[in-house]
């Protein structure tokens, strides 16, 4: 149940965690991790019995698996041995995101795309170096649409073989549900997971309330983590942010090149909405969700689709654009 209501971040700013010797003895088993998982912090605050190390090993161990599957960093991967015409074979994990990739792939009417990373490669944000290039988009985009994969059973068939696939907008909130679904099959009910400032949170909080999350400023460059927009208060939902206020560089002309490619056009998306929030069941809806309203932006309808989707599906959504030199909020109504 949704109520009251990572890269671009949430902050957790619920109090009484680090130190938890002035809460009460009923909330003494609250335990907060530090972490590191997808090149990125991983955070854990949960009521357990189970040692920190323990959990500690879980991150470890999904970071692993994940990173085996869907990284585009790592030639071994399985992601990446797909994208070098090595394998079709899918597994679980892979099998999983194209489906749901699919899904919102639709929604969107083609605004949000996984076969997007030819384009993002090129511009330089699919890469370890993140070299930045002056692509020929026309040579590019024609390798790049959803339509030109599909799934049979465990294998992906791809129209080109220069088609390829990038997970990024989806798979950090995926990792996210994986870590919250193997704390409660060890019994663990009242928990927050964040990897990257995405997160899932279910059960209550130390102080027996809702999770208390913050929204961040999008300003460019932001990093200090601290300047908040906006607090809520949720649980038992996955929620996530996107924006284009941290990853992006400047062209030679001065323009300003994000890292939310348009699969439409093959060119950042050039609009006013600055960060879109999204609650929603699970972190990977509310991450690809937040990257599919960034893409569209304002131009592209966000903002109606949002409305309709918290009409027919239940999510959330907080929006920031930049309107007459401030800030101006889309939001639903339990939000505002």
């Amino acid at each position: 149940m949704l109520r009251r209501l990572t890269t671009p971040l949430l902050i957790f700013v619920t109090l009484c965690i680090t130190t938890l010797h002035g809460c009460q003895s009923s909330v003494s088993q609250y335990k907060r991790v530090d972490s590191y998982a997808l090149g990125t912090f991983a955070q854990v605050t949960c009521q357990t019995t189970h040692p920190s190390a323990e959990i500690t090993r879980l991150i470890a161990e999904i970071d692993a698996e994940a990173k085996a599957s869907m990284s585009i960093f790592d030639e071994e991967s399985r992601l990446s041995r797909i994208n070098n015409n090595l394998t079709d074979s899918l597994d679980s994990h892979i099998r999983f995101n194209l489906t749901l990739a699919a899904r919102f792939n639709e929604l969107s009417d083609g605004y949000y795309d996984v076969t997007v990373k030819p384009l993002t490669a090129a511009w330089g944000f699919a890469q370890k170096s993140e070299e930045r290039q002056n692509p020929n988009i026309d040579s590019l985009i024609e390798f790049v649409g959803f339509s030109k994969i599909a799934i049979h059973g465990d294998v992906v068939r791809k129209s080109d073989p220069r088609v390829q696939l990038d997970f990024n907008s989806i798979a950090k909130g995926y990792v996210v549900d994986l870590l919250a679904e193997r704390l409660q099959r060890l019994g663990i009910d009242n928990y927050m997971v964040n990897i990257g400032g995405e997160i899932r949170c279910k059960g209550i909080n130390p102080r027996g309330g809702d999770w208390t999350i913050g929204i961040e400023t999008p300003y460019d460059g932001n990093f200090e983590q601290n300047d908040i927009e906006k607090i809520i208060s949720l649980t038992d939902c996955g929620v996530a942010t996107s924006g284009n206020y941290r990853r992006f560089h400047l062209a030679e002309n001065g323009d300003k090149i994000t890292h939310t490619i348009n699969p439409k056009t093959g060119y950042s998306t050039a609009s006013n909405l600055l960060s879109a929030t999204v609650i929603a069941p699970t972190c990977a809806e509310a991450d690809a969700a937040a990257t599919m309203f960034m893409a569209m932006g304002s131009e592209g309808g966000a903002l109606e689709l949002a409305k309709r989707c918290e009409r027919e599906l239940g999510w959330q959504y907080y929006f920031i654009y930049a309107r007459d030199n401030e800030y101006h909020i889309e939001a639903s109504e339990s939000l505002k």
